[in-house]
């Protein structure tokens, strides 16, 4: 998460050419997080063989943990402020924007399931995998992807991304799949959840595991879905990057031919 939150810092401010919204509120941020993040790792194992209060503990620092983590989505989506009507124009600024928007939705579910009656719940069912890509492809991807986009025309001297088109592609290709992706883990999770703790009056399952299955694979068949959008996405971004490498190889070349002649 930190390597993470540092390409926030550092991307969003250069691509909105506004300044960090808070340097104070990034170190208390970030100090908050190092001290926080290890204690609250328990909340995995709940009901397992970890004695119960180790387990009380992480629930107990996974809520305490919201603080900083909304703390540092607050600072970069005001960090924009002022510069909104970029996002008209700058899919760049959409993809972060996009990022920090998940980052602060996975950052207040994480807590929420890591609380006992809830995680009672959620715990091993596809609950756990859609909020676990929130963040992995929600946050983390998106804000790599915009930080990429970023980069690359400035790594390889082209002055600017080959097609602005395409980034749009991806980037309703990314966020659409992604949505499609996760809210199709969150119900697949709840049904599974619930399923799972019925009983009958004589306290046997109401439900088998397979049935359970074969209740769910509709919503893998959507989660498949959402994820050959995403995958479409990053295939759209390969061949844009491409394009733009080449752009940067002809204009150097062209650099050393006017050099040599002059």
């Amino acid at each position: 998460t930190a390597g993470f939150l540092g390409m926030m810092y550092y991307f969003v401010p250069k691509q909105s050419e506004r300044p960090v919204y808070s340097y104070r509120l990034s170190v208390v941020h970030f100090w908050a997080l190092i001290s926080v993040y290890m204690w609250a790792g328990p909340h995995h194992l709940h009901y397992t063989s970890l004695p119960d209060w180790v387990q009380s503990v992480g629930m107990v620092f996974s809520l305490i943990l919201l603080a900083p983590s909304w703390g540092g989505m607050i600072n970069g989506i005001m960090t924009l402020s002022g510069a909104w009507e970029k996002l008209r124009d700058d899919p760049i600024i959409r993809f972060m924007v996009v990022a920090l928007s998940f980052y602060g939705m996975s950052t207040f579910e994480g807590p929420m399931m890591a609380i006992k009656t809830v995680n009672a719940l959620s715990h091993y069912t596809d609950w756990t995998i859609g909020h676990v890509h929130s963040g992995a492809l929600g946050w983390v991807a998106m804000m790599t992807i915009g930080s990429m986009y970023y980069l690359i025309p400035r790594l390889w001297g082209a002055g600017k991304i080959y097609s602005v088109r395409l980034i749009n592609t991806h980037f309703w290709l990314a966020t659409i799949g992604v949505i499609f992706y996760v809210v199709n883990m969150w119900i697949a999770g709840v049904m599974q959840g619930l399923m799972w703790r019925a009983v009958n009056e004589d306290g046997t399952l109401t439900n088998t595991f397979v049935q359970s299955l074969e209740a769910t694979w509709p919503f893998y068949v959507g989660r498949l879905l959402g994820g050959t959008a995403f995958l479409a996405g990053m295939l759209v971004m390969a061949f844009n990057t491409y394009k733009t490498i080449q752009m940067g190889r002809t204009s150097g070349d062209n650099a050393e031919v006017a050099v040599a002649r002059g």
